[in-house]
């Protein structure tokens, strides 16, 4: 069984309409779907916005499902050098960029009872991530670390805070939790987002606008990726 948590409705819904065999179990408020997607076990559910929600329906979905490994797709800000809207990022860790506990000695974004600030996401599921978007035609796949926070990165400054900050090569708000459930779970994960605005002053903008077109490019990544995940 995998597992698959995007944020919201638009991020899923094409996932979930290329499911067969569905039927659906609402825990907690949040609607888990299971079924197959290219005839492989999953799981996918929309967590809703923010740290909390996203935490909520990871640790639900690995309770309840108890999935090999867990995927958060879906659309992020792009930060990095070269990273364009359409373009994939696959974390390879997750920070929170929101976590501070500064005023206490702790660096910024340290996370206590794991100790950490970068959380490492599972790189043999990176790779085969990296290889399925090789399949899809047109996309653009790009690595580094993705910021999470609970606030819609829509500022050059801040922008160019997370990239000083913490190396962000995109921004969002559920991967960095989804990550912290996994890791404390030991349940291997990804956080795959497809670029949808440059997190920058225009971003108000360019989201609406790009929204589809990047949720489009997930759904087919995932697609690509499943067959891998079988083998």
């Amino acid at each position: 069984m995998i597992g698959l948590i995007g944020a919201m409705t638009v991020e899923m819904e094409l996932v979930k309409e290329r499911m067969t065999e569905r039927k659906e179990e609402t825990i907690s408020g949040i609607t888990f779907v299971q079924g197959k997607l290219e005839d492989v076990d999953c799981v996918a559910a929309v967590s809703g916005i923010g740290k909390v929600n996203s935490a909520m329906c990871a640790q639900t979905m690995i309770l309840r499902y108890q999935p090999r490994l867990v995927i958060n797709t879906g659309v992020a800000g792009g930060t990095g050098k070269g990273i364009k809207i359409g373009d994939v990022v696959v974390a390879e860790h997750v920070v929170q960029h929101d976590m501070d506990t500064s005023a206490l000695g702790d660096p910024k974004g340290f996370i206590s009872g794991i100790d950490m600030i970068r959380i490492p996401c599972d790189n043999v599921l990176n790779e085969k991530v990296c290889l399925a978007a090789q399949r899809v035609a047109g996309l653009i796949c790009h690595r580094g670390i993705i910021a999470t926070g609970d606030q819609f990165v829509g500022s050059r400054e801040k922008l160019n805070q997370l990239m000083a900050e913490f190396g962000a090569v995109a921004c969002e708000m559920e991967g960095g939790s989804i990550g912290q459930v996994c890791y404390i779970n030991k349940v291997p994960f990804a956080v795959v987002r497809a670029i949808s605005d440059n997190a920058n002053d225009d971003a108000h903008m360019d989201y609406p606008k790009f929204l589809k077109i990047a949720v489009h490019k997930s759904a087919d990544l995932l697609c690509a990726l499943m067959p891998l995940l079988s083998e």
